[in-house]
């Protein structure tokens, strides 16, 4: 049982920590000015927004996917034990 808990806690987390991430970034997004033609550091500042939310996006889908995995061992077990 307690190899599950952990990679429950494990998924948990990064589930939370992906999420997180992409909250921030959409947030940084949301409030930026739009780039005006020749504002470089807007556009910049944009793409590594939207770079942060795609590494938060796949945070989220491995935390989830280790979620399903721990949910899978457990009802391995528990079928075993039945």
């Amino acid at each position: 049982m307690q190899i599950t808990n952990n990679l429950l806690g494990a998924g948990l987390s990064a589930y939370q920590g992906g999420q997180q991430r992409v909250e921030q970034a959409a947030s940084s997004i949301a409030s930026a000015n739009a780039p005006v033609l020749g504002n470089s550091q807007a556009v910049t500042e944009i793409t590594e927004q939207l770079i942060r939310l795609k590494v938060g996006e796949h945070s989220a889908k491995a935390g989830a996917r280790m979620i399903q995995s721990a949910d899978e061992v457990l009802g391995t077990l528990i079928d075993t034990q039945a």
